[in-house]
């Protein structure tokens, strides 16, 4: 089987310029998800697929996402692979922590810093409403990483003129009252959200899920699958 990183169909050279990898999957790579009608050892085998090409990282970090705002620490000192329960964040301090989020319309938030801390975050309504982002990049200043050195990418997800919401969801977005369904740009919301903080290096993917859904799995469109953002600093 193809290795799934090779098939990406975004890679960001900011990030490789300070030693970290920081792709997102595609249609072409297969879906990762585990919620789909799809013989589980082929999901099963692209995850495998995945870890060999990941190396050297010994570790690799995923969850059970719910659409909170969970972000997951990761020390080192483990090997394999690592599922937590209830998150839809993952932070490591050190070098050589491989962490992925499965999105399929979502926001997928990579944030990385030159000593080689990283975090990844899945951020759909409900997370960008929680400010996911502003949790990894408070845990990232814990850890000795302010926000002005940080380096902010948001991956392909679903364009602000393609996801439209309810007039409550939009409320609870953006704190502006509307009497209808309105369109919304959450990687526009995200990257405000960031910038507040003191995030300066932000950058954010031209794919949409649907405008591009030869390309990449949306869940408004239909798909049941699923792509991966993964990111790892190498040591």
């Amino acid at each position: 089987m193809t290795p799934p990183s090779t098939l990406a169909v975004e890679t960001l050279d900011d990030f490789a310029a300070i030693g970290v990898r920081a792709f997102t999957t595609g249609r072409a790579a297969g879906s990762f998800g585990f919620h789909s009608r799809e013989p589980v050892a082929d999901v099963i085998e692209r995850w495998a697929a995945l870890r060999r090409q990941l190396r050297p990282a010994a570790r690799l970090a995923t969850a059970g996402q719910v659409h909170g705002a969970r972000v997951a620490e990761h020390e080192a000192g483990w090997t394999g692979w690592l599922r937590v329960d209830d998150a839809d964040g993952h932070l490591s301090p050190e070098r050589g922590t491989a962490m992925a989020v499965t999105v399929a319309d979502c926001v997928p938030v990579f944030l990385a810093h030159p000593s080689g801390a990283t975090a990844i975050l899945h951020s759909g309504w409900r997370g960008t409403a929680a400010r996911i982002v502003a949790v990894g990049i408070d845990a990232l200043a814990r850890r000795g990483c302010p926000p002005a050195e940080l380096l902010l990418h948001l991956g392909p997800a679903i364009c602000g003129r393609c996801y439209e919401v309810s007039a409550d969801v939009h409320a609870q977005l953006t704190g502006t009252p509307v009497s209808a369904p309105r369109p919304v740009d959450l990687r526009a919301l995200i990257a405000g959200h960031a910038r507040a903080l003191g995030v300066r290096r932000i950058s954010t993917s031209p794919l949409c899920t649907r405008c591009d859904n030869d390309r990449l799995f949306s869940h408004r469109a239909g798909d049941e699958g699923r792509q991966l953002g993964v990111i790892v600093a190498d040591g």
